[in-house]
């Protein structure tokens, strides 16, 4: 599969955070998050390991109880089931792929 950058197509997923799909296969799927200043990513988990790589910005990230202060260009995997969360600290990108693929992201 290849895709073109484009603008469109992101979904609102919280206040001033939002996340498009950019592109998957079998096995993996790839999202583009968009995450303003002073917002937070709620408590969650789900059965997908999820890395990911901080393109701009600023956030801290809490992974099964610890903390991390992220910057651009740090990164991360999350296994499966774990609890995690975000505050957003400066406007962010960041760039995450899941495995297996989460169903519920497929556009």
């Amino acid at each position: 599969m290849f895709k073109v950058k484009r603008d469109q197509g992101y979904i609102a997923v919280f206040d001033g955070i939002k996340r498009k799909t950019l592109v998957h296969g079998e096995q993996t799927l790839m999202t583009e998050f968009i995450l303003k200043k002073g917002k937070i990513l709620p408590n969650h988990s789900h059965p997908q390991e999820q890395t990911g790589y901080l393109v701009s910005g600023k956030t801290v990230l809490f992974i099964a109880g610890e903390e991390f202060e992220v910057n651009p260009g740090d990164s991360w995997v999350i296994p499966g089931d774990a609890e995690h969360s975000a505050k957003i600290i400066k406007d962010s990108v960041a760039v995450e792929v899941f495995a297996p693929v989460r169903e519920d992201y497929l556009p």
